[in-house]
């Protein structure tokens, strides 16, 4: 059971909701935006950047390897625009990551760039989230990493402002953000990369497809043509000016509540096409017996049956299971959610978690080799931990929505990707969120 501190009474709803809530920028889009811009070849603004705790982390850490970000406008969603100015990356620094899984994958590249000594750590759950893969690659690169063969934070990156690259094998099944770290600076490279995955299958390949769109944004090709091998020419990362989509993952929560009262809601803003993995939500709920229209509203998820069980590979899709086994424990048959062993090194061990959490309320969920098996059954009033997962606290507020008694542990942890999440929740219940 995670670690005693304040809860939150999560509020139950005896109508069906009826609302519209619009949900901030995407957190995936935001840091690999602010990573890019500052690894280009000239100033750039990023309009609709979220405002959570990853993303500042982000910003600040890039401050302090040599780039100047300054927000120059905001919005009432929760998102802010930004100026990026690039600059010569520079060591003697040290960089706090939180919990953030961009921020501790995505940076040590960039680390490799610059001149001088680059610490990083975070969070004490952070130390334990898998590090050794994106240090090994580095040190094949002939980047020189102390982390007293741990493989996991703290670890000091001793950058001499270069680094020659080419040709790196990694195991990345643990994480496609080992993959995307190292495309997104591969370009610095002097002799560009060659990235050759060999293990079990890479999660989350949509986290791949977004960094692979965004490059191309800024002139620089991926080479797919060989499986489990990506390649990057040496070259210049082209400025761009870019907006941020909504966070389709953070929608889902909203879009839960819908079907677990019976009512109806959007998500304006929610674009045609996209590389983001939530919008695989579109069929995934359908699946679940809700009816799910995108038009130029946006994205409407209504209900009025009871919600089905599924068996799904969410393996692209890991992100969206906390949230889809509160739906699953509300069903009115089993689910079996598989592909997702690598939730075992998230914020927390989430399946574990997710297990835990589901039984302690009278719940039949277990843990497979990849994934969940979850049996419906009536849960009772009790305290749902979160262990400083943002995604777990709002799995315990979908479940709060039917259950009286549900008593969330730090909701305030959802400002990690979702600032304010305890005020929009209330806004929705009354219908007044817009």
């Amino acid at each position: 059971m995670s670690t005693e501190s304040a809860f939150w009474p999560a509020p139950h709803a005896d109508h069906p909701i009826h609302a519209t809530v619009s949900v901030p920028g995407s957190k995936s889009a935001s840091n690999r935006a602010l990573v890019l811009a500052a690894l280009a070849d000239a100033p750039s603004t990023i309009t609709g950047l979220l405002d959570a705790r990853d993303t500042r982390l982000m910003i600040g850490a890039l401050e302090r390897l040599g780039a100047s970000i300054d927000v120059v406008g905001s919005s009432p969603v929760g998102n802010i625009d930004v100026r990026v100015s690039p600059a010569s990356l520079v060591g003697g620094c040290n960089i706090d990551v939180g919990l953030a899984g961009t921020v501790m994958r995505f940076l040590p590249p960039l680390a490799a760039l610059a001149a001088g000594e680059v610490t990083f750590d975070g969070d004490p759950h952070a130390r334990v989230r898998p590090m050794a893969t994106t240090i090994e690659a580095l040190r094949q690169l002939g980047v020189d990493i102390d982390d007293e063969n741990r493989g996991t934070l703290p670890f000091t990156v001793k950058g001499d402002g270069a680094v020659v690259g080419r040709e790196v094998r990694i195991d990345a099944s643990a994480s496609s953000q080992f993959v995307s770290a190292l495309l997104l600076a591969g370009a610095r490279f002097s002799n560009g990369l060659v990235i050759t995955h060999v293990g079990p299958p890479v999660p989350s390949q949509p986290h791949i497809d977004m960094t692979i769109a965004m490059l191309a944004e800024h002139g620089v090709i991926v080479d797919i043509s060989t499986p489990n091998t990506w390649i990057i020419e040496p070259g210049v990362i082209r400025s761009v000016d870019r907006a941020i989509e909504p966070d389709l993952s953070n929608a889902a929560p909203f879009l839960a509540a819908a079907m677990v009262t019976r009512g109806s809601v959007t998500i304006p803003g929610w674009p045609s096409s996209t590389t983001q993995p939530g919008d695989e939500l579109r069929t995934l709920l359908t699946s679940m017996g809700a009816d799910v229209v995108l038009d130029d509203r946006g994205l409407t998820v209504s209900m009025t049956g009871d919600i089905h069980g599924i068996d799904a590979d969410l393996g692209d899709v890991g992100e969206l299971t906390p949230n889809l086994a509160a739906l699953a424990a509300l069903a009115s048959s089993p689910s079996t959610f598989s592909g997702i062993a690598h939730l075992r090194g998230h914020e927390t061990d989430r399946l574990a978690a997710l297990v835990h959490e589901i039984n302690h309320l009278g719940g039949d969920a277990h843990e497979t080799d990849d994934g969940l098996r979850i049996h419906p059954m009536m849960l009772h009033a009790g305290r749902f931990g979160t262990y400083a997962d943002h995604r777990m606290a709002t799995s315990g507020a979908i479940i709060g929505l039917h259950v009286h008694g549900i008593a969330v542990e730090n909701i305030d942890t959802t400002a990690k990707t979702l600032p304010g999440f305890a005020i929009r929740w209330a806004a929705m219940i009354d219908g007044t969120s817009q």
